[in-house]
């Protein structure tokens, strides 16, 4: 290796630069570097309550029921999308409600979200007793919001008691060394130069 490739060679590790730098620099194709992780979307906790509203008003409107379903499948959480297809797919088809509205044979059991196992348990219990599904649904929806709600309110308390911790341990040396020791040190120096001790 002559003095020049090497210099060079030691001028790239220490630049730091990445392989497809040094690749795109030679002439190479340069491979970007791929992510290992893909941009995580956080459970929204109203998404559920908002494509009941959707269905809710769909089936007000006088849509029915499968095309409602077929409608909000469109913009519903996955797992509410994909309850509400095969609600929607079956129902074209002609199928029972009452078997219609169980939650797919393929999913583990206990793996449905509370409002979704909600929204069945409604929808078989209008097919069977002819109530209107879209009143219930709005109920439904409603409920979802206040408890998205009451799950924030206790967030934000939790995060409260959690945070007044580490704070305590920040601000109580301050207040000792900034508070207490000038006042015991001034009281203690008044103390000694009048000769009580």
């Amino acid at each position: 290796m002559t003095p020049a490739a090497a210099m060079l060679l030691a001028a790239a590790l220490l630049s730091d630069a990445g392989p497809w730098t040094v690749r795109a620099r030679a002439g190479r194709p340069a491979r970007t570097p791929r992510s290992s992780r893909k941009p995580s979307r956080g459970n929204d906790p109203l998404a559920v309550a908002s494509s009941l509203d959707v269905l809710a008003v769909c089936l007000t409107a006088g849509m029915a029921v499968s095309t409602a379903a077929a409608a909000t499948a469109a913009s519903a959480p996955p797992l509410l999308a994909r309850v509400l297809r095969r609600a929607a797919d079956l129902l074209a088809l002609g199928a029972d409600p009452a078997v219609v509205w169980n939650a797919p044979p393929d999913l583990p059991a206990g793996s449905l979200d509370p409002q979704t196992d909600a929204l069945l348990r409604l929808a078989r219990r209008s097919s069977v007793s002819g109530v209107a599904l879209a009143e219930a649904v709005s109920t439904l929806a409603a409920q979802c919001r206040q408890d998205a709600t009451h799950t924030a309110a206790a967030a934000a308390e939790r995060a409260g008691v959690l945070i007044a911790g580490p704070l305590g341990l920040c601000f109580l040396p301050a207040f000792v060394c900034l508070g207490i020791i000038p006042v015991v040190a001034g009281l203690a120096g008044d103390v000694l130069q009048s000769g009580l001790l």
